[in-house]
C-alpha cells in the first residue's frame, strides 16, 4: 500500500472512531479530536520510520514506540497528549478497523473459500482455545488477589 493510500485509510478510520466514540461512549467528537489526531500522527509517523530505516520491522513496532515515548511521564508535554488521547475509547478504534478487515476478506473471498473446511475447524480451535486460557489466567489471578 503507498504512502497516501495508508494515510487516507488512516484518516477514514479516524473519522468512524470518532463516531463510534460518541455513540458508543458519549465522548463529544470535537473533544475526541486532538486526541485522534495525535494518535493518525504518530501512526503516521511509525509508518514514515518503517519505510525510511532499512532494518525490516513492523511499522506497528514503531508505532507503538513512539506512542510510549510520546506519553513517558518525563517526555515533555505527556500529561497533555495522555490528557487529550484519554478522550478516545480504545474499543471505538477497534469498530471500524475489524470492519475494513472484514471488507478485505471479502474482498478476497475466493481465496478465503479456496482454504476449505479446514480454516473453520482451526478457528473453533483458536476460539475456544483462547477463551479457555483466559478463563483459566482471570480464574489464577482473581484466586491470587482473594476475590472468589
Amino acid at each position: 500500500m503507498k504512502l497516501k493510500e495508508t494515510i487516507f485509510v488512516m484518516i477514514i478510520v479516524g473519522i468512524l472512531s470518532l463516531v463510534s466514540n460518541f455513540v458508543g461512549y458519549q465522548n463529544g467528537i470535537l473533544e475526541s479530536m486532538p486526541g485522534m489526531l495525535i494518535l493518525i500522527l504518530i501512526s503516521i509517523a511509525g509508518v514514515l520510520l518503517s519505510k525510511v530505516i532499512p532494518i525490516k520491522i513492523p511499522s506497528v513496532a514503531y508505532i507503538v514506540l513512539i506512542g510510549c515515548i510520546v506519553t513517558y511521564p518525563s517526555f515533555p508535554g505527556a500529561s497533555v497528549l495522555s490528557a487529550y488521547i484519554s478522550k478516545v475509547s480504545f474499543l471505538s478504534l477497534t469498530t471500524p478497523i475489524l470492519a475494513y478487515a472484514g471488507i478485505s476478506i471479502g474482498k478476497d473471498l475466493d481465496a478465503f473459500a479456496k482454504t476449505g473446511w479446514r480454516i473453520i475447524v482451526v478457528s473453533i480451535f483458536v476460539f475456544v482455545g483462547t477463551y479457555i486460557s483466559s478463563a483459566i489466567i482471570a480464574e489464577i489471578i482473581l484466586r491470587s488477589l482473594g476475590q472468589i
